[in-house]
């Protein structure tokens, strides 16, 4: 029998505490936190059809908390699968880079990724490979995996990263990454947007230019997020990732966003000549 491929953490002891009772202290912290989280620890109190999440990638330390928002809405969800898309911040491998098998593991323990429905997406959408190295390096979607292990015992993850973030892109893989899901209704899937918005620009720039691209999620207009992107020129990171989940669940089924926290670096450490701006909204 041929053992999976591990994808060992990458960024353990950078983004995130290396051991696991470290982590999972932050991680509460993050789930506690009154200003920028949600408050409270999971399980959140009531449930209802979430459809994906826009989620950010920074350290723990910075945005941890507005990350721990969205986890925490969908904490009472029945989900066992994962469909999770970022940016590739390298610009090593494919365009499109999924991976056809192999466990992701974190200080947490491993996840299994969903080779069925990874190379079904990949087929469906006749523009993404299978590249693991395209993932080695990258934080934008392991960062997300503690949060989600602290939800959920055991889901398995898709894992999609892209280089090729236009707006044609968007919509093959987010069509590709729909109809996957309605094609299974049997496995019970989340999807993940793994995304920072404004990078390094004053604190009140990033909050205008934010809160101006943020109004096209909620919408879930996606022509008009791309409008907004060039015309104010925000520097999110993970844009296409963003388009490609507002593309699948508004064909899913979800009808609008709801922006849960958005806050900035600045507004976390005080440092605000220089800003990284995070999100956390849910399509529902």
């Amino acid at each position: 029998m041929i053992k999976p491929t591990k994808r060992p953490s990458a960024v353990a002891g950078m983004f995130y505490p290396s051991g696991e009772h470290e982590l999972r202290l932050t991680l509460d912290q993050s789930f506690r936190d009154t200003k920028f989280g949600p408050g409270m620890p999971p399980p959140a109190l009531t449930e209802r059809k979430i459809y994906g999440i826009v989620s950010p990638h920074a350290g723990f330390a910075f945005s941890g908390a507005v990350a721990a928002n969205g986890f925490y809405a969908i904490s009472s969800s029945d989900f066992d699968n994962i469909v999770m898309v970022g940016p590739n911040h390298y610009g090593i491998g494919s365009g499109i880079a999924t991976m056809k098998g192999g466990i992701w593991e974190t200080p947490l323990g491993q996840v299994e990724v969903n080779s069925e429905w990874a190379q079904e997406i990949a087929r469906k959408s006749g523009i993404c490979d299978f590249d693991d190295f395209a993932h080695s390096r990258d934080h934008c979607l392991e960062v997300q995996l503690p949060f989600l292990q602290s939800i959920k015992s055991k889901f398995t993850i898709v894992p999609v990263i892209l280089i090729m973030q236009d707006i044609d892109t968007a919509f093959n893989l987010g069509k590709a990454i729909a109809d996957t899901v309605a094609d299974n209704p049997k496995t019970k899937t989340i999807l993940v947007a793994s995304s920072d918005l404004t990078h390094y620009e004053p604190n009140i720039i990033a909050h205008e230019k934010d809160g101006e691209l943020i109004k096209t999620m909620l919408a879930l207009d996606v022509t008009r997020f791309y409008a907004v992107l060039e015309r104010l020129d925000v520097s999110a990171c993970g844009y296409g990732a963003i388009a490609a989940i507002m593309v699948a669940a508004k064909s899913l089924g979800a009808t609008r966003g709801e922006l849960l926290k958005y806050a900035t670096s600045g507004d976390v450490t005080g440092d605000t000549d220089a800003v990284v701006g995070y999100s956390s909204v849910v399509f529902v």
